[in-house]
């Protein structure tokens, strides 16, 4: 039988359940006996969250008998309950204290961390101190990535007015062809000194030791973690929890007579969710395809516009404006995949809480995966390779001529399009995020009557450090319950909000950093704002979680490994296929001043520019049917009867190039090479850095000896 404490205000009954010791004696010796045993609870009380956290279990499974043919969940009912925020103080002051990264970073460092770190734990629990440790210890990672990555975009900017390259592309009289049809005419290479100088920062020699440095970091920063998390459960003795076992435990002290759910697998249900899945990852593909076909569009329209500043910068502003409509696309079909992943579990039928947890984080993170990277996959591997040539352009619906790689190189519109999606989702996140619980909690203010101060005699019981914990009056509870009861609500999945924010944000840093030096940077900076932002909305915006106990990040571990996996793939196609570095190589040694090694005062990359580009004359048939003698006019008024475009073609024919075959086969052999140097990288590291450290298997070892000496007692 559960106590309770029953206040009465204008339109809200609340009640204060209480539930007696012999529940909690039954959970603590269960425990005992089980697999999952925790010897933290087998002695002294038992602490308030692990109280809290089974009588919601208990509230959330029990039936109330309406009188009809149908009883109804008393969970359907606590939808419109809260968990109170009770003696915060501690936890206050250990958000304000340690998740300060801006002003003390390096208390992540130092020894006290544990002393900050536990009132989190006793109040939130286990998952939301592993949450906040994660975090702590991501952001902390990210300093020497962000450090070196400043480091390259510095050295590139060293070398920006010296680099041969941008000074090609700048005093060139190259004449190129027209990037799109009817309005768009020829132009001169020069005019996109800027776009060049901007390449040249993010496509460069220091960005490929970065990438693999990247690669590095990805396993350090996981295997470290490893072990920084098994020192803290080793200390909060959780070590070997399981959260199924004590999830069977709750169901036993919740009705003793209960049958066990047992473990179902059923191919048809199976078959069901992997059709849906399928179809939901096509219809995200066909987004990713539908932004390419607005790009085109948009390239063309605003070519043939009245704006001359966007006629002439068309492919950037349609590069921009994608960009923009796919952070849009973002927002949309997170709360359309949010959906669908739930609708799949309740599909599926997991066996308990946990499963069907770990199902959810999954489904869900591949949709958002392929949500957010499927339009920059198409950007860093397909963007102006199958797009064509003069006289054999390839045509959406026979119209509309795919994009153009820009003459430097591809990698700046992925640059762009990263850039622009990591900079407005972090932003705009986080004034939703923040925002929205906080005029949330305003209107609720607003809305109901101001709450009277809390009489003077209690007033001085919590001003007093010795008397704080006392009980107060029930006007007090009054206005303390209302408070809280005013707050956003939470759920279940509260946390896993976060947890997806930060694991898309680590995709974002790694996958394609060999684009993007700077994002780590980025990553940094928004941590330090998010930790913070975090802390105040589950203190004072959001009502209190239900304290969870666990011992490990769950699936997000699997998730974070598979994506340091994908990081490699992914970086050396974006230095292999992306970028300029393989055709600048093999310029180098195989076709510039420099490939017989006789000259000396010339730079080896002298004339790189004009060797990347082919050219195409207007006696061609083909040619004259393409492009019409108003394009071939150019912005002096000077009519030409020829104009360059970047590819390796022979200019009769317009037949790849033995040249062009070369750069291939040192574009594949690279990324193998690459790929599997990094992978062995990987592997030594994760085999070099155990998983758990010595003390902590010594303390472990000692507890357990410790326990059957005093089970023999």
């Amino acid at each position: 039988m559960c106590y309770f404490i029953k206040i009465i205000d204008d339109t809200v009954v609340f009640y204060g359940i209480q539930a007696p010791n012999e529940v909690f004696e039954k959970y603590r010796y269960l425990l005992k006996v089980s697999d999952a045993c925790n010897w933290s609870e087998q002695q002294g009380n038992v602490p308030l969250s692990t109280r809290i956290r089974i009588v919601h279990f208990i509230l959330s499974h029990v039936f109330l008998n309406t009188g009809g043919e149908n009883n109804v969940l008393f969970k359907a009912l606590l939808q419109s309950c809260c968990m109170c925020h009770s003696g915060t103080t501690p936890v206050c002051l250990y958000l304000d204290t340690c998740l300060s990264l801006s002003r003390h970073l390096s208390v992540f460092i130092s020894t006290p961390v544990c002393l900050y770190l536990a009132p989190v734990r006793n109040y939130f629990g286990e998952k939301v101190a592993l949450y906040y440790l994660w975090l702590g210890w991501y952001t902390l990672l990210l300093l020497p990535a962000s450090l070196l990555g400043v480091v390259v975009f510095l050295y590139a900017l060293a070398f920006y007015n010296t680099s041969p390259l941008i000074k090609e592309v700048c005093e060139s009289n190259t004449i190129m062809c027209p990037l799109c049809d009817k309005r768009c005419k020829v132009w001169l290479l020069s005019d996109t000194c800027l776009y060049a100088k901007v390449s040249i920062l993010f496509d460069n020699e220091g960005t490929v030791m970065f990438a693999m440095f990247m690669a590095v970091w990805t396993t350090l920063f996981l295997e470290f973690w490893k072990r920084h998390r098994a020192s803290y459960t080793c200390e909060w003795k959780v070590f070997d929890w399981c959260e199924e076992e004590e999830e069977l435990i709750l169901e036993i002290v919740n009705n003793a007579e209960c049958a066990p759910k047992e473990h179902k697998h059923s191919y048809l249900r199976s078959t069901l969710v992997l059709i849906l899945v399928t179809l939901i990852l096509l219809l995200i593909i066909g987004l990713a395809h539908a932004l390419v076909v607005f790009r085109v569009v948009a390239t063309v329209m605003l070519a043939e516009g009245s704006w001359e500043f966007l006629s002439d910068h068309s492919n950037t502003a349609a590069v921009i404006l994608g960009a923009v409509l796919h952070y849009f696309t973002i927002t949309i079909m997170t709360r359309v995949n949010r959906i669908v992943s739930l609708k799949l579990c309740d599909i599926e039928e997991n066996q308990s809480f946990a499963a069907s947890e770990r199902s959810f984080t999954v489904k869900m993170f591949t949709f958002q995966f392929f949500t957010l990277f499927s339009s920059l996959f198409y950007v860093a591997f397909f963007l102006g390779r199958i797009n064509g040539h003069p006289g054999g352009y390839v045509r959406i619906a026979g119209k509309w001529r795919l994009e153009e790689c820009h003459p430097s190189g591809c990698l700046t519109d992925l640059f762009i399009q990263m850039a622009i999606i990591m900079v407005l989702k972090q932003t705009i996140s986080n004034v939703f995020e923040f925002g929205g619980p906080w005029f949330n909690r305003w209107l609720k203010r607003r809305r109901t009557k101001k709450l009277q101060r809390k009489c003077p005699h209690c007033y001085k019981k919590e001003d007093q450090q010795t008397n704080r914990w006392q009980e107060l009056c029930e006007i007090c509870k009054l206005s303390d319950w209302l408070r809280n009861y005013r707050l956003n609500d939470v759920n279940s999945f509260s946390l896993f909000n976060e947890f997806l924010e930060m694991v898309l944000q680590f995709s974002f840093t790694t996958i394609f950093v060999a684009a993007f030096p700077l994002a780590p940077l980025l990553a940094l900076i928004n941590n330090i704002i998010e930790i913070r932002l975090d802390a105040i909305k589950m203190v004072s915006l959001e009502r209190r979680m239900v304290p969870k106990k666990t011992n490990d990040i769950g699936v997000w571990t699997d998730v974070l490994e598979a994506i340091g996996v994908l990081a490699v793939i992914a970086n050396g196609l974006v230095i292999g296929i992306s970028s300029d570095f393989i055709p600048r190589l093999v310029y180098r040694y195989n076709y510039g001043p420099c490939a017989n090694g006789t000259v000396t005062d010339m730079d080896c990359m002298a004339g790189y520019i004009n060797n990347s580009l082919s050219t195409v004359y207007m006696n061609d048939q083909r040619i004259y049917n393409e492009f019409s003698p108003d394009q071939m006019v150019t912005p002096s008024g000077q009519n030409v009867s020829y104009c360059s475009y970047k590819d390796y073609r022979s200019n009769e024919d317009y037949s790849l190039t033995p040249q062009f075959w070369l750069i291939l086969a040192v574009r594949f052999a690279f990324v193998i090479l690459f790929e599997h140097v990094v992978v062995i990288c990987k592997f030594v590291t994760a085999w070099f850095v155990p998983s758990v450290p010595l003390d902590v298997k010594n303390q472990r070892l000692f507890d357990k000896l410790s326990r059957l000496k005093e089970e023999l007692r």
